[in-house]
């Protein structure tokens, strides 16, 4: 793609860097195939290519955003299948990461809309808000039928339905602590704890530990950490993402400095993402670059380290397992088999749902802030995942848990949930009928 940015625009190494995505795109449309807003929307400026010419055009012109060009950056999901589908190696999350940078900082959203996003900005990323919001969304619930009347209030509607009927107790295992290897040390790791999966379900990290201490890991919650920032980043709040990945730096090298890391553990896709992309966010940070390039190399989805430590192999347990592949593992960290292999080796039997590329339309934010369209993919994605007639769904990310339990009665856990349970540790609380006992056994660790 041919650019006419000025030498003056080009200083700014963030133009800088989104001239150079944009002279790779060759405007083939193969992203068109694979893009769920598109696919579902059918409008060419709801595709990448069409996004793409948009923030040329504002780009290169150096003016504010514009309604038109809010309107079709903000039904983008960023899950980043564009960027697997594409020949060229267009580095679409960067570009689009530097367009709601610039609408936020161009562009006066009507006030609702600023009310609405000020709101999830201040309340997600914090686990005691967060947990305090859920509650009283029960007692709010009723009202829900009314706000989808008003526009403007859709996404506070679609806010009470998606909150769960009750809300876990706070767990231990999101306090800072150590927990020491129950079996012959083999490694030391720091997990994230995150800020809206310890709310909604703890148990999923209480798993990974768990399973990582009988494993012979030693897995440590520092002090200090908390959101990766990913929520924020997508809204274009660049400021508050970097001082999120800022504290996280900080806690993390602490600990690489005192006891020594050889990953940084984390079990929500989306977060991993962010977290794999920390050396590129504060890369012109003097202070920072180098440590955050540091915590990006060692961070590890928990299926990705999981895959290092070689499990045993276990016998088939009649149990059938859809694996619904979130976008931020796919295509944002392209981790693609091992999650599968890890099931299988486990005794699941694994099966792959159609379309397995399209987003389920929770992405971080999305069911909140564009629920029509949300709730279209959410459906499509529930009907290829029940035609596989699976007993239980498997994913990586509490997005997606979140947003297809909302639209199937298949109990759906998270991927070290299900491996937790087959290597000898607790069965997970959504699977508490009888039918589900087979897969106990003891846990077997191979010599080291």
């Amino acid at each position: 793609m041919q650019t006419n940015f000025t030498p003056a625009q080009l200083a700014d190494p963030h133009v800088a860097e989104s001239e150079k995505i944009l002279r790779k795109c060759v405007h083939c449309g193969f992203c068109t195939a694979t893009c769920p807003t598109y696919v579902t929307l059918g409008d060419e400026l709801d595709s990448p290519r069409g996004r793409i010419y948009l923030i040329k055009d504002m780009l290169e012109n150096g003016r504010a955003a514009d309604e038109q060009v809010v309107k079709h950056i903000d039904r983008c999901l960023s899950c980043l299948a564009c960027t697997t589908t594409c020949p060229s190696g267009v580095d679409y999350m960067h570009l689009v990461d530097h367009a709601r940078a610039h609408i936020e900082k161009t562009y006066k959203r009507p006030l609702m809309n600023r009310l609405t996003r000020g709101v999830l900005a201040m309340v997600l990323p914090y686990p005691g808000r967060f947990r305090l919001a859920l509650q009283l969304a029960r007692l709010g619930r009723p009202l829900a039928p009314l706000f989808d009347k008003v526009a403007a209030l859709k996404p506070f509607a679609a806010m009470l339905r998606l909150a769960p009927k009750s809300v876990p107790p706070a767990s231990a295992a999101a306090q800072p602590a150590t927990h020491a290897a129950n079996a012959a040390r083999r490694g030391r790791v720091a997990i994230l704890t995150g800020c809206a999966q310890p709310v909604l379900d703890p148990g999923i990290n209480e798993a990974t530990i768990a399973l990582l201490t009988r494993l012979g890991v030693e897995v440590v919650v520092p002090q200090g950490e908390g959101c990766c920032g990913s929520l924020v980043h997508h809204m274009g709040r660049e400021e508050q993402a970097l001082a999120a990945a800022r504290r996280n730096v900080d806690a993390w090298m602490r600990e690489v400095e005192t006891g020594g890391l050889d990953a940084v553990i984390i079990t929500a896709s989306g977060c991993g993402t962010t977290i794999k992309d920390y050396g590129h966010m504060l890369r012109l940070d003097p202070a920072y670059s180098e440590k955050a390039a540091r915590v990006s190399a060692l961070a590890k989805d928990v299926t990705e380290y999981l895959a290092t430590l070689d499990l045993p192999a276990h016998m088939p347990k009649g149990i059938t397992v859809a694996y619904h592949s979130a976008c931020s593992m796919q295509h944002g960290q392209k981790i693609t088999m091992a999650p599968k292999q890890l099931l299988k080796a486990a005794g699941f039997t694994v099966r792959d749902p159609a379309e397995g590329h399209l987003c389920c339309g929770s992405a971080g934010t999305y069911n909140i802030m564009q629920p029509e369209i949300s709730a279209q993919l959410k459906a499509r994605k529930v009907r290829n995942i029940e035609a596989t007639k699976p007993d239980l769904i498997a994913t990586g990310n509490i997005g997606c848990i979140t947003q297809i339990a909302s639209g199937t009665g298949i109990p759906i856990l998270h991927t070290v949930e299900l491996l937790n349970w087959a290597y000898g540790g607790d069965r997970p609380a959504q699977l508490s009928g009888a039918k589900w006992t087979s897969v106990e056994q003891p846990l077997s660790i191979p010599a080291e």
